[in-house]
């Protein structure tokens, strides 16, 4: 192991070696640099290193959430289901790391602990945990939007006798739900996937429910192989389409405003994205108005929770799962399950309502609401994430004058197009708050920004510049900007982690970019063509 004294020096520390490390590395590589990843797990992937609890599966389709860089790739890759579960999307990140060699320029067990850029050299010095440093002319964050676990502030937690799990931190080794008491807190996205797999095996299972949220059917299904040959037959087609997406995915969407139909038309346009259409996120295309026009949005609430009092057999458990009207359809991160509902109608399954009695504390032996004792041999914790700024808040960055990006970010993050942070010179950010990020496909948008980001560092080589940075005016706008344009729809109604509303403290602003992809490619390549309008060099 390397000591503080011995610097490892690369044109380029990429941090992170999920979709977006890996894809950044080979882009430099192709440019001519050297470039470490620098990776805190034992193995690559990312979200789907560690997120392996049951269930686990992306809610994009398998044909769109892959890399387009490499038509081969595309070819030779064979996809079992619409919706790729965990260990699928796994080995098709460990066969990218293979098949273009990337290993040998990733280092694994290896955690970020702070990041310095020096005005004298220009250049950043990265420390690990366990001592190590690294100096390099760029640092990319390549560290993901939901990557930090959120640990629950709950009396007694460590108290536990049981076993206990984190969604986001499973272990590797199989979990064995067979006749146990099985705990589950939190509903939103690994919630809603686990649950009806432990339902299966357990001999009983608690959900505990803070915030009803929306689901809806994901309609997944094997690949079989006539799709197969029809999709990889129109691949570019298909990429086509999904870059003029709004989330970067082509969805089938309906122009049409929902308030411009007949209520048998509306009804109609529902059941065939719930059904027909495929089911998953389509249902966020039925209108084109569902998240700007609180009436449309109403009519999406109303069907939904019409779906769940058919489904739900008793109307009490029915009325619980019902999301309330402060959440308006889409404004939370939509889940997409198979057989959610269905799961409350086992007699062995119990939802209890924690937002009309909260927890107050785990015991050695289970949990007690205000209300009520429940004896538990299991509680599992899918409670989330500190989304989009955990990851970089937990690293102390420092940039010029020796400030620190947990002071400039203290009252919610600011970047300039999402890609750089003025006053933090030569460092780019992958997906990073102020981009379509997590309201895309993550795949495609991590795609557009390592080209963006690798065709930018040619510009300075080619130039013999040994620095860029964003201007902190063009960031202000830029700020300005996506609030204005968020302030367009419901989305900051939501109480969601789009707006940090998840973590105790944090400040509550908007941080996806809400136009869309082809909105935010186009500003982003105009940027490009004005000579990096926006960015200082030096």
């Amino acid at each position: 192991m390397a000591t503080s004294n011995s610097k490892q020096k690369f044109d380029a520390v990429i941090v992170g070696a999920g979709f977006a490390g890996l894809y950044q590395l080979y882009c430099l590589r192709k440019i001519g640099l050297t470039a470490r990843v620098l990776e805190a797990g034992e193995g690559i992937g990312g979200t789907w290193f560690w997120n392996c609890y049951p269930g686990a599966r992306c809610d994009v389709e398998s044909f769109d959430y892959s890399y387009s860089f490499s038509k081969e790739l595309e070819q030779e890759w064979e996809w079992s289901e619409r919706y790729a579960p965990q260990g699928e999307i796994l080995r098709y990140i460990n066969h990218v790391a293979d098949r273009f060699d990337l290993r040998k320029d990733i280092q694994l067990n290896t955690r970020v602990q702070q990041a310095i850029f020096n005005e004298t050299t220009n250049c950043w010095t990265v420390m690990t945990e366990s001592g190590e440093v690294f100096e390099s002319t760029f640092c990319i964050m390549a560290t993901g939007c939901l990557s930090i676990p959120q640990k629950p502030s709950i009396n007694g937690l460590d108290s536990f006798k049981g076993e206990l799990y984190f969604s986001n931190a499973w272990p590797k080794e199989t979990v064995h739900f067979a006749g146990k008491r099985v705990g589950v807190i939190g509903t939103g996205s690994s919630g809603v996937q686990m649950v009806p797999i432990i339902a299966e095996q357990a001999a009983h299972l608690t959900v505990f429910q803070r915030t009803a949220n929306y689901s809806v059917p994901a309609q997944n299904e094997p690949v079989s192989k006539e799709l197969a040959r029809e999709v990889k037959a129109h691949y570019e087609e298909r990429r086509a389409r999904g870059r003029e997406a709004i989330t970067g995915q082509y969805l089938s969407a309906n122009e049409v405003s929902a308030l411009e139909v007949s209520s048998e038309e509306r009804q109609a346009e529902f059941e065939f994205r719930w059904r027909g259409a495929g089911g998953g996120f389509r249902m966020l295309r039925a209108f084109s108005d569902l998240l700007r026009d609180k009436t449309a949005n109403k009519y999406a609430a109303e069907f939904i929770a019409s779906k769940i009092t058919n489904i739900v057999q008793d109307p009490a458990v029915a009325e619980v799962l019902i999301p309330k009207p402060d959440l308006p359809f889409g404004t939370k991160r939509l889940c997409v399950d198979t057989n959610y509902y269905e799961t409350f109608n086992r007699p062995n399954v119990e939802l209890v309502d924690i937002k009309a009695s909260p927890i107050k504390e785990i015991t050695p032996h289970g949990l007690c609401t205000q209300e009520r004792e429940f004896e538990l041999d299991m509680i599992v914790l899918a409670t989330g994430f500190d989304a989009m700024t955990g990851a970089l808040m937990r690293i102390d960055i420092r940039g010029i004058g020796d400030k620190r990006l947990k002071d400039k970010w203290a009252e919610g993050p600011r970047t300039y197009l999402g890609l750089a942070i003025s006053g933090f010179p030569n460092m780019f950010v992958i997906t990073g708050p102020g981009s379509p990020s997590v309201l895309s496909n993550m795949v495609h948008s991590i795609e557009t920004h390592a080209d963006w980001i690798t065709a930018c560092i040619s510009r300075i080589r080619e130039r013999g510049y040994a620095r860029v940075e964003a201007d902190g005016n063009a960031e202000d706008k830029w700020v300005d900007h996506v609030n204005e344009v968020a302030n367009r729809t419901l989305y900051p109604v939501g109480n969601s982690w789009y707006v940090g509303a998840n973590i105790p403290g944090k400040p509550r602003i908007f941080m996806p970019y809400v136009a869309g992809v082809p909105a935010y490619r186009k500003i982003i390549e105009e940027v490009a063509q004005k000579d990096y309008d926006g960015f200082v060099f030096s």
